[in-house]
């Protein structure tokens, strides 16, 4: 049975939990908010020189070798934008991983040492019942540890496959740049 003490600590503990995760939340969003911000004000001022440079040109083989040279540093600086964002999120996300993983294993924890005084107290001839709740108990653990594995080589995946598409498609706007270029360069 569970003394007022246990409840209040218990209690405390969530609460505690709570503000970091909601801390950990607003630190993700002012992060957003930042790399939007700094985002925003490159764009605007190369959008300002682009203008200017699209202005001076005197015909159309240079704007449009003007334009084949934007086409990469776009497709980079929009690949980064995408990585920062994505590590963001991943930062944010594994604090509240962390979070629960703590809290299931401590749920976990606290329900075998339930299920241990139990099968201590059970009446005598009950040892087979004890037997199957502590196997059901173990199972579920490996089972949630499992899932917890899945997800981590999931998650590991969906980052692998990320980095390779950035990569893929800044190689794909090099190759379309050069061969824009060399098309402006030969009219």
């Amino acid at each position: 049975m569970l003394t007022a003490e246990q409840v209040l600590a218990a209690h405390k503990a969530n609460v505690e939990t709570l503000f970091g995760l909601t801390t950990k939340a607003f630190e993700g969003v002012e992060k957003l908010v930042a790399l939007n911000v700094t985002a925003s004000k490159a764009a605007l001022a190369e959008a300002a020189d682009h203008t200017q440079a699209a202005l001076s040109v005197k015909d159309a083989q240079e704007l449009l070798a003007l334009q084949a040279g934007l086409l990469q540093p776009l497709a980079e600086k929009t690949a980064a934008y995408s990585r920062h964002l994505y590590d963001i999120a991943q930062g944010t996300g594994a604090e509240f991983s962390k979070a629960f993983e703590a809290q299931a294993a401590d749920v976990q924890k606290k329900f075998a040492n339930l299920v241990d005084s139990a099968s201590k107290n059970a009446p005598a001839g009950s040892e087979t019942a004890v037997a199957v709740i502590k196997s059901a108990v173990a199972a579920a653990s490996d089972a949630y540890e499992s899932v917890q594995k899945a997800v981590k080589q999931a998650t590991e995946m969906a980052e692998a496959n990320l980095n390779t598409m950035a990569a893929t498609a800044a190689g794909a706007t090099k190759q379309a740049t050069a061969s824009v270029a060399a098309g402006a360069r030969k009219r």
